[in-house]
């Protein structure tokens, strides 16, 4: 018999029992909410660019809560003309080592680093440091890019950037791969020979570093399957996520693979106020919030990252109410193993 695969990453971020496991899209803040967006423009102070002054706080706090992921964004430039977002703020590689070094049990992952914008061979360096630093907590999730003023910038064409992005994913598996003692990476495409003995140190705690595919990142959906070690795929309507998730499981029949997902978070004070639809997500109190992550997870979903800019409340006491009447519902595979509690407590 083969041994059993090491778990990885994205193995805690799957509860067995389907349900799903839920974390958290950094920044930790509220800058899309009504009445901060108000204060803003009253103020002079430019839309989309969240307030960090409490990043490493609210991160060790969601640690602590028990979230079972926080995720970070790549916007190389701020463009408040034609997208008004800052993203995550701080570079996506520099704010991971930090976020490694400031928690201890959430996974890390990338939602998602623009891949053609980069040096495959320097995002392998990065990805295995953020993997070691974190004990090996890391996703690194990859997307081509939407942004077209971007990549003249960095020296790219967009038009290109589908085919960017399947060289630069080889590039990464080849750079982590583990080889025989004297040799070294072979790339001959861009003239790296196994007998120069070249590396990218250091190497992943395991195997490699997991994969989150975003979107359809330029590719067929069939190379997706074949290629990533999960889905990282938009929110969508509950009819419109059934489509979805059935054609990734049975893309990924012969070796299931997880399917990630973010949504924007309103929670309401009141538990019992009814979901609504928002922008990619929901209005809702907790107690219809459980239900409607219940139906995610018999749907296939794995992983649900709530984004929470939408909401007025503060970050605090959203991530605290969570915490208490949510998050129970949907334990990470540690915490179930750690207590021997029911995969659905309370019911």
């Amino acid at each position: 018999m083969s041994p059993t695969p090491a778990a990885t990453a994205l193995d805690r971020l799957v509860n067995p029992a389907g349900l799903p496991t839920l974390g958290l899209e950094l920044p930790l803040d509220n800058d899309w909410g009504h009445t901060r967006v108000r204060a803003d423009r009253a103020a002079g102070r430019p839309f989309g660019v969240p307030d960090l002054t409490r990043h490493t706080e609210l991160a060790r706090l969601a640690d602590t809560l028990g979230f079972a992921s926080l995720w970070v964004r790549d916007v190389p430039l701020y463009d408040p003309e034609q997208f008004g977002d800052a993203g995550s703020v701080f570079e996506a590689f520099t704010h991971l080592g930090h976020l490694a070094a400031v928690t201890e049990r959430a996974v890390l992952g990338t939602g998602a680093i623009v891949l053609p914008l980069r040096q495959p061979l320097l995002v392998a360096k990065a990805a295995a440091t953020v993997d070691v630093l974190s004990g090996g907590r890391f996703v690194l999730g990859l997307a081509s890019g939407d942004r077209p003023v971007e990549y003249p910038l960095f020296g790219e064409d967009f038009e290109a950037r589908g085919a960017t992005f399947r060289r630069s994913v080889e590039i990464l598996r080849a750079a982590w791969a583990t080889r025989p003692v004297g040799q070294g990476i072979s790339l001959p495409d861009i003239g790296l020979g196994a007998d120069r003995k070249l590396e990218v140190l250091p190497k992943p705690t395991g195997r490699t570093i997991p994969l989150a595919i975003a979107g359809h990142a330029q590719q067929s959906a069939e190379w997706i399957s074949r290629n990533a070690d999960a889905s990282l795929n938009y929110p969508r309507p509950l009819g419109a996520l059934r489509l979805k998730t059935r054609e990734w499981q049975q893309l990924t029949a012969g070796t299931p693979k997880p399917y990630l997902t973010p949504m924007q978070l309103d929670l309401t004070e009141d538990p019992a106020t009814a979901a609504t639809a928002i922008r990619l997500g929901l209005r809702t109190g907790s107690r219809a919030l459980v239900d409607h992550l219940r139906e995610m997870g018999s749907l296939g979903v794995s992983h649900v990252s709530f984004n929470l800019r939408p909401g007025d409340r503060p970050i605090e006491e959203v991530l605290r109410e969570l915490a208490e009447t949510v998050l129970p519902h949907f334990p990470t595979p540690d915490a179930a193993v750690a207590t021997g509690a029911d995969a659905t407590p309370g019911l």
